[in-house]
């Protein structure tokens, strides 16, 4: 098998715990994540895989791109250095492809949310994955107008421990999403998933 790139948004067990395997098993051209280095034993795992491969973790910068057939990736953000904050340092990546465009938003919360509006950036899309899992800390209001997706994703886990971000925020999200319009689907992974969750 063959992938011409994986993106990693940041280096949470939820969010990379299942790239090991796929990285086993599967070619990549390139690998790209917030960070080069973490101190958890799922991401040191994916490390020493992409390193097997001959490549080496690519830190992407806010507006650099790739394209692959038909389609293109920017890079939006980060667009501040957040140290060792991994959710506010999430990648956030645009797909583009043709007239769609997907916005991939990591766990990123207010803070990044409002410094990538201060500067400027573009982040519409057609359809957004809510940031951190519909959870209170992400998807401010001006954030979503800005965005203004005719879709939106928010993945969450199914009795396990990321639950208990949802509960706090998810129905504020969903009637934020609502007011815009926004056709909203919730994915579930169940808990035995969560370590395998990409």
């Amino acid at each position: 098998y063959h992938l011409d790139a994986i993106i990693c948004s940041h280096p949470d067990e939820d969010h990379c715990g299942g790239l090991s395997a796929v990285l086993a098993s599967t070619r990549t051209d390139a690998f790209y994540c917030s960070v080069d280095s973490w101190h958890t034993k799922a991401f040191s795992d994916v490390t020493k895989y992409v390193e097997q491969q001959g490549i080496s973790v690519t830190i992407p910068q806010a507006g650099d791109t790739f394209a692959f057939s038909d389609a293109s990736v920017e890079f939006l953000g980060p667009v501040v250095d957040y140290g060792d904050d991994p959710n506010e340092g999430s990648l956030v990546a645009r797909v583009r492809y043709g007239e769609t465009s997907f916005l991939f938003t990591g766990d990123m919360g207010f803070e990044a949310e409002d410094d990538m509006l201060a500067a400027g950036v573009d982040v519409s899309a057609t359809v957004l994955k809510v940031a951190h899992h519909g959870s209170a800390g992400s998807s401010s209001t001006e954030f979503l107008q800005a965005v203004h997706p005719q879709y939106a994703v928010i993945s969450v886990g199914a009795d396990n421990d990321y639950t208990i971000h949802i509960e706090r925020g998810y129905e504020n999200i969903v009637e934020k999403l609502q007011a815009l319009g926004a056709d909203i689907r919730r994915v579930e992974i169940p808990a035995n998933a969560v370590s395998r969750a990409i």
